[in-house]
């Protein structure tokens, strides 16, 4: 099993409308992403008192081709429509990875 980490800033004034499409997260989408291997999915939202906003996504990951299965969500027309509402309340990191919208984080710790 791979875990995964991942930071993306949300901006201030869309954090409302994230957390109102994530109440009602499409089962098209959810069901890709378990089709896919990724499990424990969750997503924690950060308020700083300057306004900012940052989200935390964590995952397990099941399967035996991260980037295939990665490549998999990324081509589903339902997950593509999903992100075109999300992706606006989003800013990415300046210092992510080429390629990336969440940057990944280095995992220094775990303890089951």
């Amino acid at each position: 099993m791979k875990r995964v980490g991942s930071v993306i800033e949300l901006l201030p004034d869309k954090v409302d409308e994230y957390r109102r499409l994530h109440a009602a997260a499409w089962p098209g989408v959810l069901a890709k992403i378990s089709e896919c291997g990724l499990r424990n999915y969750s997503i924690f939202l950060k308020r700083f008192d300057d306004g900012r906003c940052y989200l935390f996504s964590y995952f397990e990951y099941v399967g035996d081709d991260f980037e295939a299965d990665c490549a998999r969500i990324a081509a589903d027309p339902t997950t593509r429509e999903w992100w075109q509402l999300t992706d606006p309340c989003q800013r990415p990191l300046e210092n992510r990875a080429s390629g990336e919208w969440w940057a990944t984080m280095e995992e220094v710790f775990h303890h089951d």
